[in-house]
């Protein structure tokens, strides 16, 4: 068993005279890993791989941007005096919510400007998504950021003084809530491939039990979050989002379901 899991105690690596942010380059490990299988499993179908590194080429960027907007939007008060660090996306803090929805909606948008079936795009695509976010959430163990309350679990995680929040300054551990979140993305890319194997929904709906799926998992998550926030009536601006996601994403997966007899004589004879 573990004691605690320490951090790291710098979240840059040195490549002779270069300097690599390590919480960009998670970012953009996670980015390749689902680029590469979403061409893999688009190539499985018969479709052309370069489609995918295309509609990639913008929805990454456009992502970031979403991702780095929802953050200052939510959290705009601790830029107050220093809004030059807006740009300064290496030293952490891009909104995930933001970033999934102005990079599916970019996604989506230019496969159907290539005259690509934007049903199946999104079936291939979207249950990689959350291998992208797992394998960026590593970003923040490297920056020692968006941490749990304190904790003595065995698998606790180490911060060092200079990262703890007022009133934590002589607690030493904390929930890993980046690993919680990696964890849970990683079962829920699972389940989206198993869901979308099956062929139990309608084409593009894959994209309704992402959303709910990762808004359940954010919930408790977040609901774990030590660090200060903005708040909606009392209550982490994020804990809405991800309420505002399992049921948006619940009722639209119900309405995605193939519950007629002649959706299932589809799944049958295509299976």
């Amino acid at each position: 068993m573990l004691a605690s899991i320490p951090s790291p105690s710098g979240g840059a690596f040195s490549v002779g005279p270069l300097e690599l942010r390590a919480y960009g380059l998670m970012i953009a490990l996670g980015a390749l890993a689902a680029v590469t299988w979403s061409q893999r499993r688009y190539a499985a179908r018969g479709g052309d791989p370069e489609a995918i590194a295309s509609i990639a080429l913008w929805a990454i960027p456009a992502g970031l941007v979403g991702a780095r907007l929802y953050h200052v939007a939510t959290d705009w008060r601790s830029f107050r005096g220093r809004w030059g660090d807006v740009l300064a996306v290496w030293q952490g803090g891009l909104g995930i919510p933001g970033g999934l929805i102005v990079g599916v909606l970019a996604g989506a948008f230019v496969a159907h400007r290539r005259g690509l079936a934007v049903g199946t795009v999104l079936d291939v695509m979207v249950p990689t998504i959350p291998v992208a976010q797992a394998i960026g959430r590593w970003g923040n163990w490297f920056n020692q950021e968006v941490f749990g309350r304190p904790s003595n679990l065995p698998w606790a995680l180490e911060i060092d003084a200079a990262h703890r929040p007022i009133g934590y300054a002589s607690v030493e551990t904390f929930h890993p809530t980046f690993l919680y979140e990696c964890l849970w993305n990683v079962a829920l890319a699972l389940v989206l491939v198993r869901v979308e194997r099956r062929g139990v929904l309608r084409p593009g709906y894959v994209t309704s039990l992402w959303v709910s799926g990762y808004g359940l998992g954010r919930l408790w998550v977040e609901l774990l979050r030590s660090d200060a926030a903005s708040l909606l009536v009392g209550v982490r601006v994020n804990v809405w989002m991800a309420v505002i996601a399992v049921l948006v994403g619940g009722f639209v997966f119900c309405w995605g379901l193939k519950l007629g007899n002649g959706d299932r004589m589809k799944v049958k004879i295509n299976e």
